[in-house]
């Protein structure tokens, strides 16, 4: 997998608020593997066969394994850190995600990266409370994989 040409980075509190509205930029590029997608099937036991069985699958509707799209989702974890990262961080929690949509299939063999924006910073106690939009683009297609708002509240030294 390529590293983002260069992650964002934020320091305090104040440095992520002042942040709203920021284009992330984009990670490098993975290829989506089979491997990938069978690890992930084994890991929540969704073994449909458009996923795992590249024969049935194709002679279905995309012609090859497609991800789950809850694996797509799963990438946001994976592209984030490519994107931003933070210095003097005491704790960061995953507090959620808002909309999450899959507008296209990613097919085995596809090229993906994240593309990040944030979306909205506010004060959360002694933290932040930043929402950030990962967009998992397919190499070549005008729609995503994934589009998902990932919520996460941030503490700083």
């Amino acid at each position: 997998m390529n590293e983002a040409v260069m992650s964002k980075r934020f320091d305090s509190v104040d440095s992520v608020l002042a942040a709203a509205g920021l284009d992330l930029g984009a990670t490098g590029w993975m290829t989506l593997t089979q491997e990938r997608i069978n690890q992930f099937a084994d890991a929540t036991g969704d073994h449909q066969w458009i996923h795992v069985d590249p024969a049935r699958a194709k002679d279905g509707p995309f012609g090859v394994c497609i991800a789950h799209g809850y694996l797509t989702l799963s990438l946001a974890n994976c592209f984030l850190p490519q994107l931003v990262q933070y210095d003097r961080l005491k704790m960061g929690v995953n507090y959620g995600c808002d909309k999450v949509r899959f507008p296209a299939p990613a097919k085995v063999g596809a090229n993906l990266r994240g593309h990040g924006e944030i979306l909205q910073a506010e004060p959360a106690g002694a933290g932040v409370q930043v929402t950030i939009r990962v967009t998992v683009e397919i190499e070549g297609s005008d729609r995503p994989a994934c589009v998902v708002d990932t919520v996460s509240r941030l503490f700083f030294e």
